[in-house]
């Protein structure tokens, strides 16, 4: 019997460069995930804008956020423009716009905080731990969308915060990963388990590349890596992944 022909895919539409380290994780995660499901020399059907993330970071750090909004939807029609299928955003923070950017796409958005909500359920926790950049930990739309889904946040004190949004500018973002950081890290972990935390979310793509989760008292969920896995499952044929 000849072999059952692989599924056709939908193209997949990166639209990255915030930071290009974690892009570049994206890229990997979903090639391999797509090799992983269709086996010999398969790859992902992709596209990828990565957009420069100086300005966007000075928009940030400004909250000017209206300024941060043009970049994305620029890359997201040329990604569309590209053949892409579904627009996967990849990074946590800018998804603060992703209702915005969402209503001006003819394509699925695939959200990174629906698809980490559905994982957290998934595994029966109910109360989290957040990590990420002080915009993502700080102002609600994380909080309120795992809020939606019944998951109590559980955010860093004031200083932990500072930490965690240092290192992820200053040094992940620069590819710098250190024990140092790492161990500064873990110490933030513990503290928010301490506190009831029965997961922790890495809720800035960037994370992962430094903290695998094997050393974490709790279960971890990777948004970077769920959210290429939602990205790969949309691609080969489920249309029910998580999308704005």
């Amino acid at each position: 019997m000849s072999p059952e022909p692989a599924p056709e895919q939908r193209v997949i539409g990166l639209l990255g460069g915030m930071s290009w380290q974690s892009t570049a994780e994206y890229y990997r995660l979903v090639n391999e995930l797509v090799a992983e499901r269709l086996g010999g020399l398969h790859s992902a059907r992709c596209v990828l804008y990565s957009v420069d993330f100086a300005p966007v970071a000075e928009a940030q750090a400004a909250q000017r956020w209206d300024e941060a909004l043009p970049p994305l939807v620029e890359a997201s029609d040329a990604l569309v423009r590209a053949g892409a299928d579904v627009v996967v955003l990849c990074t946590n923070t800018m998804h603060l716009l992703a209702p915005r950017l969402a209503e001006r796409l003819p394509v699925p958005l695939l959200h990174i905080g629906e698809v980490t909500a559905r994982a957290v359920l998934a595994a029966g926790v109910r109360r989290v731990g957040l990590l990420g950049t002080a915009f993502t930990m700080e102002k609600s739309f994380y909080r309120e969308l795992l809020a939606d889904h019944g998951v109590e946040t559980i955010t860093p004190e004031a200083r932990d915060r500072e930490a965690v949004h240092r290192i992820i500018y200053e040094e992940l973002c620069r590819g710098v990963f250190t024990e140092d950081s790492r161990r500064e890290y873990l110490a933030v972990v513990d503290r928010l388990v301490a506190r009831g935390a029965q997961g922790v979310v890495y809720g800035c793509t960037e994370i992962e590349l430094l903290l695998d989760g094997s050393a974490a008292p709790v279960p971890v969920f990777p948004t970077t890596r769920l959210h290429a896995e939602a990205a790969v499952r949309f691609a080969l044929g489920s249309r029910t992944a998580s999308t704005a």
